[in-house]
């Protein structure tokens, strides 16, 4: 079987690793980009080593020619002008996966909104998120990831495709839900970063049930199911944002706080501000994401939004 990969960043390149194993892989990457050319010369990166018969392409139209299976993985930000440079190539019986987490920054819609409104031909659309670090999948370590998509099928074919020993794949049935408890996480990232800037990291197991709690209102409003805010897609993902050293998003929050440069991709910053905007809309209070958002886009100061947080008014935990 043969799967093409859109993307050669982090997760990108992993996921040609993954697939890689037992499928045949071409990589795609921009004209001019950096990961691209690092792994065609050396079929390796600072996450991965990749097998000598994954192929590099900067053509568009031969990526998607080369495989049914279009896996992609990109800046979130970066996914309009990508797909609708994708309906200018033939997609009939492809299947397209976004292993990607975020909201459109300026709109608030949901990646795979974004992906139909500008692709207008009939593909099979998924979305493929949940815990997981590069580090600990190139060191065998397993996890588990959930699969979700509007057509039922379609979650069912590449859960029984792509599923391993290394990585269980769950059906998803709540596509708003997963996409936004996806993409939500990373904020709560961000917010965990900022905690460890400041010396308060105990604060984050408190930060772990109340932005769960935040999250679960906020999908509910948004006509999802607030259980996914506690299953994989945004609960389940914490472990790996909110505590480790391999999570940009957390690295971020604390980078950000202590004043240091950090130049990795944080999806988290823009999605803030997606989200915030979408609360609005919605009239749904988000004080986590309103926290971020604050910090970093307002410049308020962190020390004292912090602290503002954690000092709100008591109500039922559980309060509507």
């Amino acid at each position: 079987m043969k799967v093409t990969v859109l993307g050669c960043g982090r997760w990108g390149s992993f996921l040609a690793w993954y697939h890689s194993r037992h499928n045949e892989v071409m990589v795609w990457g921009r004209e001019g980009s950096r990961g691209l050319a690092e792994l065609a010369d050396n079929h390796s990166n600072r996450y991965v080593t990749l097998p000598e018969s994954v192929r590099y392409t900067t053509s568009l139209q031969k990526a998607v020619d080369f495989s049914d299976w279009i896996v992609i993985s990109i800046s979130a930000q970066q996914l309009r002008s990508l797909a609708a440079s994708l309906n200018e190539c033939s997609l009939e019986g492809k299947t397209v996966i976004l292993c990607m987490k975020g909201l459109e920054c300026e709109t608030g819609k949901r990646l795979t909104e974004v992906f139909r409104e500008e692709v207008t031909q009939p593909v099979d659309l998924a979305v493929w998120v949940g815990p997981g670090h590069v580090e600990d999948f190139t060191a065998g370590i397993p996890n588990c990831m959930v699969v979700d998509s509007d057509n039922p099928q379609t979650v069912e074919r590449i859960v029984d495709t792509f599923s391993s020993e290394l990585i269980r794949l769950y059906k998803g049935a709540d596509l708003i839900g997963t996409e936004i408890g996806a993409a939500a996480k990373n904020v709560i990232g961000i917010a965990a970063g900022m905690l460890d800037g400041i010396g308060v990291s105990s604060l984050k197991g408190a930060l772990m049930a109340r932005g769960a709690r935040e999250i679960a209102r906020f999908i509910r409003a948004m006509g999802g199911n607030e259980l996914s805010a506690y299953g994989l897609c945004h609960l389940g993902d914490y472990e790996a944002t909110l505590f480790s050293q391999h999570s940009h998003n957390r690295l971020f929050g604390e980078s950000y706080i202590k004043g240091e440069d950090y130049q990795a991709l944080a999806e988290g910053v823009p999605t803030s501000k997606a989200l915030v905007y979408l609360g609005k809309e919605k009239g749904v209070e988000l004080p986590i994401c309103q926290t971020v958002y604050r910090v970093i886009y307002e410049k308020q100061d962190a020390k004292e939004a912090l602290k503002a947080l954690f000092a709100r008014s008591v109500k039922n935990e559980f309060a509507l």
